[in-house]
């Protein structure tokens, strides 16, 4: 990661640290297979994607604070199995290593939602056995990765995505969001092929973007006219496609 690029990450994580979530979401039977979780939203992002249909977090400072957060837990365990940390972007917090641990000190699976934007915290949290499963965002192919996300950074996304192919451990789906004035269908079959290329075995995930008049996204996209041939896709794509 370039030096100028991680400094300006820690200085917008700095000024979240003091409440660094937006909200939490009590409960939820969708965003962590298989278990029954909470989200706690991460305010702020690295990203600025066009099709962000959050932007309330994105340019939030945060609103909940680590002790609250703690509270919320202790009285759940029992009833919740497992955490999601989404956002926003969770990576970009300098405090999320520490309360991750102690939340898996409650007895909590962990899963993480991220951009890959910062490889070298997702491998500390790797190395530090914390994460239980990863959702990983795949935005764009290489030559749209900055028109998309804002972020003319794809090698430290790469390195997010090699690190996660590299290991066995932790199950690891990899999803996009699809508009079509942002990716056609030979961009998904580009970023499927690369995926197999680099020996990803998990889950790959294609997912409607949300946009038009009553949903506003970060960058006033218009409802998607023009649907995606899920058929095509599927016949041609060398990894199994699940498609939401």
């Amino acid at each position: 990661m370039a030096r100028s690029a991680k400094a300006q990450d820690e200085r917008a994580g700095a000024r979240r640290a003091a409440l660094p979530f937006h909200a939490i979401t009590p409960f939820t039977m969708l965003d962590y297979p298989g278990r029954i979780a909470c989200i706690l939203w991460v305010a702020g992002c690295n990203m600025r994607c066009l099709y962000c249909h959050n932007p309330q977090i994105v340019t939030s400072r945060g609103a909940i604070g680590e002790d609250q957060a703690l509270a919320f837990l202790r009285k759940r365990k029992g009833l919740l199995e497992g955490v999601v940390f989404s956002g926003g972007e969770a990576t970009i917090w300098p405090g999320l290593v520490a309360f991750m641990a102690r939340v898996k000190a409650l007895g909590y699976a962990i899963k993480l939602d991220t951009n890959g934007l910062r490889p070298d915290v997702i491998a500390r949290l790797v190395e530090s056995d914390l994460l239980d499963r990863v959702a990983l965002d795949y935005k764009a192919p290489r030559h749209k990765f900055r028109t998309v996300t804002g972020a003319a950074v794809f090698t430290r996304f790469a390195r997010s995505l090699d690190l996660l192919c590299g290991q066995n451990r932790i199950p690891v789906e990899v999803r996009s969001t699809i508009h079509s004035d942002l990716l056609g269908e030979e961009d998904i079959l580009d970023i499927a092929r690369d995926l197999s290329r680099r020996g990803f075995r998990g889950t790959y995930a294609l997912q409607r973007a949300i946009a038009g008049p009553d949903r506003p996204t970060l960058g006033d996209l218009p409802a998607d006219a023009r649907p995606f041939d899920a058929a095509r896709l599927a016949r041609l794509s060398p990894l199994e496609l699940t498609v939401r």
